[in-house]
């Protein structure tokens, strides 16, 4: 099965907002993904002033601050991005867990495509690797993931 991802309808974006939310941990990696997020979002004709971005410590805080987002209803669509590098310590594990769980249920509870973009990596050479501007940026391929989500909803309710 191949990767590739499908045609995209882009008339169906119109007028849609979108919202960032990101870690301001491991900041440099950071820069990184939100910049490849945005460059996937205006290639695909959203404007930046269709898009806000806000930030929070850290990953672990991703699920509060994307609920937020979800619930003033002024966003089609959410993508949260974060960076967690393991350590000596079970640490890394209990987040990554936790910020997994959290955001799948923001998504799950407030019906509201939400878009993955966290980092959960062995070493800083593995995320610089990911946030790098190259057609591995996970930043990128989070907002490609939620373009397509929207796409697919969108059809899903035309349907019904």
């Amino acid at each position: 099965m191949s990767g590739d991802r499908p045609t995209l309808s882009f008339g169906s974006l119109q007028g849609k907002k979108f919202s960032l939310v990101a870690a301001r941990w491991n900041g440099k990696i950071m820069e990184g993904l939100i910049s490849g997020a945005l460059e996937a979002l205006q290639e695909h004709s959203i404007s930046r002033s269709s898009i806000s971005l806000f930030r929070v410590p850290g990953a672990f805080e991703l699920g509060l601050a994307c609920q937020e987002v979800a619930r003033t209803g002024k966003y089609d669509g959410v993508i949260a991005l974060g960076c967690v590098v393991r350590g000596d310590t079970p640490h890394f594990d209990y987040i990554c867990a936790e910020t997994t769980r959290g955001l799948g249920q923001v998504a799950l509870r407030e019906a509201i495509p939400l878009a993955f973009g966290v980092l959960t990596v062995d070493n800083l050479d593995q995320a610089l690797e990911r946030s790098d501007g190259n057609s591995q940026n996970k930043g990128r391929e989070a907002a490609l993931a939620l373009i397509e989500m929207l796409q697919t909803l969108g059809q899903i309710r035309d349907i019904s």
